[in-house]
């Protein structure tokens, strides 16, 4: 019956928006435990967070990506240890790799937009989706690292750590940049293919856009 049609297409909503919310959590809890690895190289260490901030937006896709990266961020404003290191608060913001952490945000909701929300037509591969989702990864990864490299650039200025001869742009550049490119790529390599792989499987969770049939008997 058609009053029967409309309580299951209801449900259907409802329970998608519920996965939804569960996923942005659960890959918010992914991001904070990935801060836990990272291996020291200057004022700026290697981490993993910034891939999986830059992965999991892909995976959501669309006006979601940025959620599980926000949440992230307000954990560790509040206190807990979900920053890189097991760190938290503002203090982080404030210090050297600070604009990092906006980067993620923004590296986030740019790559979520490119890449779209899942569908589960993409369990077929094609060119135009292998294309998107790597343009979405690598667009991710490269915006992070502007609001990154303003901040230490002026964090470098006002403390003095520019060493003699040097701008601070140059300085910036080798302490945050350089050094990273091939482990970034490694990690993109890495991302893309996983990527392509869940997307099309959470598209079945939280974007079905098919809603349930009426039964035949909706004229009795």
């Amino acid at each position: 019956m058609t009053f029967r049609f409309t309580i299951d297409y209801t449900w259907h909503m409802k329970n998608n928006k519920t996965l939804l919310i569960a996923f942005i959590a659960m890959f918010a809890a992914i991001i904070s435990f990935s801060g836990f690895f990272k291996i020291p190289l200057g004022p700026v260490p290697i981490v993993l967070q910034n891939v999986f901030c830059i992965l999991c937006a892909v995976l959501i896709g669309g006006v979601f990506a940025g959620a599980p990266v926000a949440l992230f961020l307000v954990a560790g404003l509040i206190g807990l240890p979900v920053y890189s290191g097991g760190t938290s608060g503002i203090a982080v913001w404030a210090g050297p790799t600070g604009g990092f952490l906006f980067g993620y945000l923004l590296g986030a909701i740019i790559a979520g937009l490119i890449a779209g929300k899942p569908g589960v037509f993409e369990k077929k591969l094609t060119t135009s989706t292998v294309l998107k989702i790597s343009a979405a990864i690598l667009a991710g990864m490269v915006i992070m690292y502007i609001p990154g490299i303003i901040h230490f650039a002026r964090w470098a200025e006002k403390f003095s750590k520019v060493p003699e001869g040097k701008s601070a742009l140059a300085y910036t550049l080798g302490a945050c940049v350089i050094p990273f490119i091939p482990g970034d790529i490694i990690k993109c390599v890495i991302a893309i293919p996983v990527a392509l792989k869940v997307r099309p499987v959470l598209a079945q969770y939280l974007y079905s856009s098919t809603a349930p049939k009426a039964s035949d008997d909706s004229d009795k």
